[in-house]
């Protein structure tokens, strides 16, 4: 079996075409489970009417991913955001590796939106991302049970615990990176711009490198 995981927060507009899409691998006995982050909207109403469990934790990505991996029954756990799609491959790749007790890695990302620096984005984030063993949540990570459970799972942070784990995973084993593509919103992008968010997220992951906490970190970004 395959979980997906899913935090969300306020992501009613979004989270129903997600779990459409994921209804093939319901049909072939995987779950999807999704992590109700304190929506003030109807996520967690319409999540119940397509997912196989929903739960319900304190907001923050990582608690809430945490929250559903340890409600989880596969032995391969994938995180997926709210507002991303898995390419129509996903499930056959993924297959193969699912016996494996020692394994990570992450998808290609494609951002769907309005700005013509879009594309641009996630080719330097794909390209990033091989060359230096960091995935980003952007890009469907995901890892054995086995792996996931010896890493203590994503450590409780604020932001960058995507960064940080896949630090820790690396220890172990090289990420697989498929070049099929997830597709997620580039709403972030369209919306504060494509050159001004590529400086900020440098500019955090660069301060992270030196040693800024999370807590600062997450202040900016927020």
């Amino acid at each position: 079996m395959i979980s997906i995981i899913i935090p969300a927060r306020n992501e009613a507009a979004s989270i129903s075409q997600t779990l459409a899409a994921l209804s093939t691998w319901q049909q072939q006995g995987h779950e999807i489970i999704v992590v109700d982050g304190g929506s003030s909207d109807n996520t967690a109403v319409i999540a119940k009417q397509q997912a196989n469990l929903v739960l319900h934790s304190e907001p923050g990505r990582a608690r809430q991913m945490n929250t559903g991996a340890a409600q989880a029954r596969g032995q391969l756990l994938v995180f997926l955001h709210a507002d991303t799609l898995l390419p129509d491959d996903a499930l056959a790749l993924l297959g193969k590796i699912s016996h494996q007790a020692i394994t990570w890695g992450r998808f290609d990302v494609e951002l769907m939106g309005r700005s013509k620096w879009l594309p641009v984005v996630a080719s330097l984030m794909n390209l990033r991302s091989r060359l230096t063993g960091i995935a980003t949540g952007d890009q469907a990570m995901f890892f054995s049970r086995d792996l996931f459970e010896h890493l203590a799972g994503f450590p409780d942070q604020p932001l960058m615990e995507d960064i940080e784990i896949c630090r820790r995973a690396r220890v172990y084993a090289k990420p697989i990176c498929f070049r099929s593509r997830v597709k997620t919103s580039g709403r972030r992008w369209d919306t504060f711009g494509a050159w001004p968010t590529i400086r900020l997220m440098w500019r955090l992951r660069w301060r992270y490198w030196r040693g800024d906490t999370p807590e600062n970190l997450a202040k900016e970004y927020q």
